[in-house]
C-alpha cells in the first residue's frame, strides 16, 4: 500500500471536521492531561505578556487559550488549524473567555507562506507536527514565520513503549485492518518519539539551541471504558486506521481494545501511561543580525 499525502491530508481534515464537537465537549479532560506538559511549552517558547504567538494545529484552541493569557492585552495569538469547524469552536471558547488577542485561521500547517514573514515571537503546535506529512515543509514555515531569535515548542508523544493508552490500541486497530508497519517519516503518533529525533528534524529545519524534556502525562479518567470512549470520539488518528476495517467489525475492535486497556485500572480508577516530549529550538539569527546585537 503506497502512502498518498494529498489523500491522508483530505481524510484527516475531514475527520477533524467530524470530530470537532467531541473534541471540544472532552475540553476538561484534555485540558488536565495536556495542561502541566502545555505550560512547559509555553515556557520553552517563552510566551510572556506581549508576545506574538502563532498556534499551528491549534484544534480546539486549549493552548491556545493559555498562550492568550500569558500573551495579555498586549499581544496576539493566532491560531490556524486545517479545519474550521474546529477552528471555530476555539474561536468560541476565546470569546466567551474573555479574551480579545485571539484571532483564528483557517490555514494548512505546511503551507504558511500566506502569513508575514518574522511577524512572530514564538510558535507552538501541541500534538500536531507528528501528524504532518512533510514536516520539513511545516517547520520551514514556522521558521519562516519567526522573527530571528524567536522560539519554536511543541508537543509529541514519545515511543509506543510509554504510551500504552494510545499505542495500544493503534497495535490492535493496525493488526485487525491488516496495516503494514508505519515506514519511516510517515506520519502518526509516535513518529517523533524516538531518540533523537526530534533534535535532528528541528536541526535539518535550521533551527538552533534544540531542547527536548520528556513530561510523565498519564491519562486518568474513571475506568478504561472511558479511556475507549474518549479515544474513540475524538481520536482522529484511530478512526483513520479502522476505516480499513468493516464496519460490522469495528464495534469488536473497540471491545478488544477495552479488554486490553482493563490492565490499567484499579481501585483508584484508569491511568493510562502517556509520556509527552516537549520539544523547543530557536530561529537563527543572520551574521550580521548577530553582529548588530553585540
Amino acid at each position: 500500500m503506497t502512502f498518498d499525502p494529498v489523500q491522508y491530508k483530505t481524510t484527516t481534515r475531514q475527520q477533524w471536521e467530524d470530530a470537532a464537537e467531541a473534541w471540544h465537549r472532552w475540553g476538561p479532560t484534555l485540558e488536565t492531561w495536556l495542561g502541566p506538559a502545555t505550560e512547559k511549552m509555553l515556557d520553552a517558547a517563552n510566551v510572556t505578556t506581549g508576545s506574538r504567538v502563532l498556534d499551528v494545529a491549534a484544534g480546539g484552541g486549549g493552548q491556545t487559550l493559555a498562550a492568550a493569557r500569558r500573551a495579555g492585552a498586549g499581544g496576539r495569538v493566532l491560531a490556524t488549524d486545517i479545519s474550521p469547524t474546529i477552528l471555530s469552536y476555539a474561536a468560541k471558547a476565546a470569546a466567551e473567555a474573555g479574551l480579545t488577542n485571539v484571532k483564528t485561521l483557517e490555514a494548512d500547517g505546511e503551507a504558511l507562506d500566506v502569513l508575514p514573514a518574522g511577524s512572530f515571537d514564538a510558535v507552538i503546535s501541541r500534538v500536531g507536527l507528528i501528524y504532518f506529512p512533510d514536516q520539513q515543509a511545516a517547520l520551514a514555515g514556522m521558521r519562516r514565520a519567526l522573527r530571528p531569535g524567536g522560539r519554536i515548542a511543541a508537543i509529541v508523544y514519545s515511543t509506543p513503549e510509554r504510551n500504552a493508552f494510545f499505542s495500544i490500541p493503534v497495535s490492535i486497530i493496525r493488526r485487525r485492518a491488516q496495516l503494514p508497519p508505519p515506514q519511516p517519516g510517515q506520519p502518526g503518533p509516535f513518529s517523533l518519539g524516538s531518540p533523537g529525533v526530534l533534535e535532528g528534524v528541528l536541526s535539518i529545519a535550521g533551527f538552533e539551541d534544540m531542547r527536548v524534556e520528556a513530561v510523565p502525562s498519564p491519562l486518568r479518567l474513571p475506568s478504561a471504558a472511558e479511556c475507549v470512549r474518549f479515544e474513540r470520539e475524538s481520536f482522529g488518528a484511530l478512526h483513520q486506521m479502522l476505516a480499513g476495517v468493516p464496519a460490522a467489525d469495528r464495534p469488536a475492535v473497540w471491545d478488544e481494545i477495552e479488554q486490553a486497556l482493563r490492565q490499567f485500572e484499579s481501585d483508584d480508577g484508569f491511568v493510562g501511561p502517556c509520556e509527552l516530549l516537549v520539544a523547543s529550538a530557536a530561529a537563527p539569527w543572520t551574521v550580521d543580525q548577530r553582529h548588530e546585537r553585540r
